[in-house]
């Protein structure tokens, strides 16, 4: 059986590419295809594989602005020639269900989400962009959006990689999933020893969706301290919090500063809506309860009043007052075989077992 992945691009190692390692581990063989594609910034398990780019690699900066190709990106699929495979799994987040496989061979993809920026977040991405970005967006979107649409008929059938993903699927292709957890490294983390000090822990980029602000604006509030880790604060908003003494920015911080600050928060809060979360999965596989907004992957990551709590609003207020019933409960999170337990359905090995179990019902080879 000769197997090809198709990847949407390959300039950095996150979730996506976690996915693409594990599946390349299932099938050793098999060939990568992809829009860009950076060598030095993956995996050695990604680069021992023959990788095929699409025309899109060989534009202009095409390894930082990948996305600003992202309207050549549906036409550059054709030029991929996949008549010799039998299996074909996309992995999905940009533009490649949408490939063209032979009459026989059997098509999985394997969705992380179906396009943000076309679909739920359109407007917050049409919001944030300049004039420019503006006038050729509405120009082709539209477009855009009817080939996503129409591209879900090439395949044979869809994974995603939660019940919120799931339920995209359906809503804007019209097709059921199987939902089959991405794989977590939760062996990085079981082993980590809890020593809750008194601070909140916030982690991830600070862009829009993620709302760090909420987080924030909740602890200061409430009076509670609140460390933020990752990329994207600006120093002007940096200065403003940090005068209530309350909030300690690290900017981007190491995996191994990761593990430490999970060892030591009293909780996370994760206060944004993501397709998945892998961060609220190496929290409680260090044993570190989650504050969650009641939304997204968070409801298949996070246990209520087992391993992490909810609040219902995207508010501050809505998350102070789960901060206040967190501390109220606080004790009944620390046993640490619950969250052990929990997490292992979010191990590779689940994931390889799921995705084998799934090709041999559907493909019965």
């Amino acid at each position: 059986m000769r197997v090809a992945i198709i990847h949407y691009w390959l300039v950095n190692m996150r979730g996506g590419e976690k996915v693409l390692e594990a599946l390349l581990e299932m099938f050793p063989e098999a060939d990568v295809y992809t829009h860009v594609y950076n060598p030095a910034a993956v995996s050695e398990r990604i680069n021992s594989h023959r990788v095929y780019t699409s025309y899109i690699n060989k534009l202009p900066f095409a390894k930082k602005l990948y996305q600003k190709y992202m309207p050549l990106m549906p036409a550059s699929l054709n030029r991929f020639n996949l008549q010799d495979y039998d299996l074909i799994i996309s992995s999905e987040s940009g533009p490649v269900k949408g490939v063209i496989p032979n009459p026989d061979a059997y098509h999985i993809c394997y969705c992380h989400s179906p396009m943000r920026y076309l679909w739920d977040m359109y407007h917050e991405y049409f919001r944030g962009a300049n004039p420019l970005v503006r006038f050729f967006m509405n120009f082709l979107i539209p477009g855009l959006r009817l080939w996503d649409i129409t591209s879900a008929n090439l395949v044979d059938h869809f994974i995603a990689n939660s019940r919120y993903v799931a339920k995209r699927i359906e809503r804007y292709y019209n097709r059921s999933a199987d939902i089959v957890f991405p794989p977590v490294a939760i062996a990085q983390y079981i082993p980590i020893e809890r020593k809750p000090e008194d601070f909140y822990l916030f982690f991830g980029q600070l862009a829009g969706y993620k709302r760090s602000d909420i987080a924030i604006e909740a602890c200061i509030t409430s009076g509670r301290k609140l460390v933020v880790a990752g990329a994207g604060a600006k120093k002007k908003d940096i200065k403003g919090y940090e005068k209530s003494g309350l909030i300690t920015f690290l900017g981007r911080i190491s995996d191994d500063e990761i593990r430490e600050y999970l060892s030591r928060a009293r909780a996370l809060i994760f206060p944004g809506i993501e397709d998945f979360g892998i961060i609220p999965v190496e929290a409680n596989a260090a044993g570190c309860p989650v504050i969650a907004y009641r939304k997204g992957g968070v409801l298949d990551t996070v246990k209520e009043n087992v391993t992490g709590i909810f609040f219902d609003e995207q508010t501050p207020a809505s998350l102070s007052d789960a901060i206040h019933r967190f501390e109220a409960m606080e004790g009944q999170f620390s046993d640490r075989m619950p969250f052990t337990s929990h997490v292992q359905q979010f191990s590779k090995a689940e994931f390889k077992n799921r995705v084998t179990r799934i090709i041999a019902e559907r493909k019965r080879i």
